[in-house]
């Protein structure tokens, strides 16, 4: 066996540990699920195995299921019909839980010894097992987080959870992704017993030895009772009664995934469990039918998985390992480099004006490494190691060794220059010079470098060590390898890289600027402010267009804006929103670190709109409001409008760097899978149509580029037309 070793004790316990070679991790592939079938008909069958006992021989159990087969399969349905082609996808989602089922029949007790995490199918698999130990002392965790990615958990977690810990309990696991912990799982009953991780298999085999419930799970025991009340009862009806207000109060609507999760329970757990598997399997596949879950696989793991992996790299350049750089400028940003730089093991010589501002830097990264020790995240030795890493200082001497340097101080060009000036003289030959600018032409900072083919942008988002991505940014002289250096540090600190080339704003910034003004615009034509936001939040994004200004900041929109302007001159054509950025900026309301912009912030971290608002709707508030719809349409279509054009420009080359960045960035509704996958599966040709309309009603924003047109005259998508791995819903 290629995935599986198999050992037998005096005591005719079979040891089975999963293994697969050359990967970190184990996944329930095909492979694997075929070798894990043979193993069971040959425990039931084989009179010498008086029972088993399954471990992994990895520091995790299981990752879950190999998305990428998954992606694969659920992408290749060309040519069948609808029928045809749900028939497919059912067979595939059921046979998971048909073999799990034969394991938990056999007639032989078998034991799960879960020795790390197990989430997704390695969860369901220990499920499909009469007995559980967990480890205590291995960073073991629980999880079904399938319905984080647009799926749900196809090999009976949304059947086996609930008749172990009730209902209200597994909720949580299966609709939010939680996680259990060791501790956890013994108190709510998914666990039979935990222990040292070096004690976990002989308990295990004690529990099969003994075999308390006769190798049968209690789901098959004649007097089997719901835990916490099954659905007629008035604990499962208040239950359900609760969950579907608070489902559409998380989701908005909008993801298929959670609402078919809380059906597969429901229905599931009102017959016998081999009707529930089948309902949970039908449910499986009427999701994956969805253009939600495609697009939300494709591109929140399969594309994103790429990207982390240098997906992104040019070709003809080879991976370099990036083992000391240095930071310049220790303020939020610069500190938060350091910080994440470090928790990757990458030594980091932190530089800001004074050794006072040096000292405060790295001050940021110890509290941060504290949090983690608090939280029971990382052992003290572990975070006093990482800070270790950092040296804070003002001597530029020691760039003398660094493979790269990052400047992130604050956005003034003069600046910025003087500091490449500085930073060269004492850089060796081969180091890479990466500026973190959000909005300046990284063609115009390299000016400044002796070796601009050494120059590139890397773009990190605010707080760095929460945001997931990293634009790399390609100046007009910038060479591939620096592009290449610099994706080999993004992806070492695990962060994901897209590559943009050089323009003002870059790609996200562009997108994002044009939800934000999007929200203003509709402020000033009238529109209350309470519908905007929830309006926005209801079309997905993760807060308010006015909530996103306050927590970037409005005084550094103003700034941004007027910078703009310098530079454009009598090129630069103002917008809606321009006057009110302006007048909250005169009025000192920068946003929540002040605690008053568009809303005010209370000490409690409660906030509320601003009751002002109404004063920058220049013709006053409408009589009669519009639609919410309207609003939701507005922002997305400006959104995806601009980054439809971005690809016409050539500032993004590749629909999933697209899709990605922008669900990572700033949130673009994750449903929908990105803002291209949105056009792709609305179709070119109609979005076109309802763009034009709106351009008609509200302007500038919504005029389509000349890409979109021709892709809407030829009936193309940008996965089509651009090569993306997989085609779009």
């Amino acid at each position: 066996m290629n995935h599986f070793k198999f050992e037998l004790d005096s005591d005719g316990i079979a040891l089975i540990t999963f293994d697969s070679p050359n990967v970190s991790m184990n996944v329930l592939s095909a492979g694997v699920m075929s070798e894990l079938g043979e193993l069971v008909e040959k425990i039931s069958t084989d009179d010498a195995i008086k029972g088993a006992v399954i471990t992994s021989g990895k520091k995790a159990f299981c990752a879950g299921a190999d998305l990428s087969e998954l992606g694969s399969g659920m992408m290749d349905l060309s040519g069948l019909s609808e029928d045809e082609a749900k028939q497919k996808l059912f067979d595939m989602a059921f046979r998971l839980n048909a073999q799990l089922r034969q394991l938990e029949t056999c007639g032989k007790p078998i034991a799960a010894a879960i020795n790390g995490l197990a989430l997704g199918g390695g969860f369901e698999v220990t499920l499909a097992c009469h007995y559980r130990v967990m480890a205590t002392d291995a960073g073991a965790k629980l999880g079904l987080p399938e319905a984080l990615v647009g799926v749900l958990p196809g090999g009976g977690g949304t059947q086996r959870l609930p008749r172990l810990m009730g209902v209200m309990n597994a909720a949580p696991i299966m609709l939010q992704g939680k996680q259990l912990d060791a501790e956890k799982a013994k108190e709510q009953g998914v666990v039979h017993e935990i222990a040292p991780l070096a004690e976990i298999v002989a308990k295990a085999k004690e529990l099969v030895k003994a075999d308390p419930m006769g190798a049968k799970q209690p789901w098959d025991q004649d007097k089997f009772k719901m835990p916490g009340g099954a659905v007629y009862t008035p604990a499962g009806m208040q239950t359900f009664g609760a969950a579907n207000p608070m489902l559409l109060k998380e989701t908005k609507g909008n993801y298929p995934a959670q609402r078919y999760i809380l059906s597969c329970v429901y229905e599931g757990i009102q017959v016998p469990i081999d009707a529930g598997l089948r309902i949970e399997s039908r449910y499986f596949t009427k999701l994956l039918m969805r253009p939600e879950s495609r697009n939300m696989i494709r591109s929140i793991f399969l594309s994103k998985q790429a990207l982390d992996k240098g997906g992104a790299r040019p070709a003809g350049t080879s991976k370099e390992e990036v083992r000391k750089i240095a930071v310049i400028g220790a303020g939020f940003m610069g500190a938060g480099i350091a910080t994440v730089s470090a928790q990757a093991g990458i030594e980091v010589v932190l530089i800001d004006v004074n050794q006072e501002g040096a000292d405060k830097g790295k001050q940021h990264a110890v509290d941060h490494f504290a949090k983690g020790v608090a939280r029971g995240k990382v052992a003290q030795d572990k975070a006093d190691a990482m800070a270790a890493l950092i040296t804070p200082t003002t001597d530029y001497s020691l760039l003398s060794d660094v493979d790269l340097v990052v400047e992130a101080v604050f956005e003034n060009s003069e600046l910025k220059h003087k500091i490449t000036k500085a930073a060269e003289e004492h850089m060796k030959a081969d180091a890479i010079f990466g500026s973190n600018t959000s909005t300046i032409p990284i063609s115009s900072l390299a000016e400044a470098s002796g070796k601009p083919d050494q120059f590139v942008g890397i773009h990190f988002f605010s707080p760095v060590e929460k945001m997931a991505l990293v634009e790399v940014i390609v100046g007009d002289k910038t060479g591939d390898r620096a592009v290449s250096r610099a994706i080999d540090f993004v992806t070492k600190i695990k962060k994901t890289p897209i590559v943009v080339a050089d323009t003002r704003g870059f790609y996200c910034n562009r997108c994002v600027m044009r939800f934000g003004e999007q929200g203003l615009a509709m402020l000033s034509e009238g529109y209350a402010p309470a519908l905007i936001e929830n309006g926005t939040r209801m079309a997905g994004m993760p807060m308010g267009a006015m909530e996103l200004m306050d927590m970037t900041a409005i005084d550094l929109a103003w700034k941004i804006q007027e910078q703009t302007k310098k530079d454009l001159g009598s090129a630069y054509v103002a917008g809606k929103s321009d006057p009110i950025i302006t007048r909250m900026y005169e009025l000192g309301r920068y946003g929540r670190k002040t605690g008053k912009g568009f809303y005010d912030y209370a000490e409690d971290k409660s906030k509320s709109l601003w009751p002002e608002l109404n004063q920058f709707a220049v013709d006053g508030l409408k009589s009669v409001q519009p639609d919410v719809q309207e609003v939701k349409d507005r922002i997305l279509y400006a959104q995806a409008i601009e980054a439809a054009r971005c690809m016409e420009e050539g500032v993004v080359k590749d629909p999933r760097e697209a899709d990605v960045g922008s669900i990572l960035a700033w949130g673009f509704a994750p449903y929908t899978g990105g803002v291209l996958s949105f056009i792709d599966t609305i179709g070119a040709k109609a979005f076109v149509e309802k763009a034009d309309q709106m351009a008609k009603d509200f302007g500038e924003p919504f005029k389509v580029p000349g890409l979109l047109r021709d892709m809407a005259a030829k009936g193309e998508t940008f996965y089509g037309r651009f090569g993306g791995k997989q085609a779009a819903a």
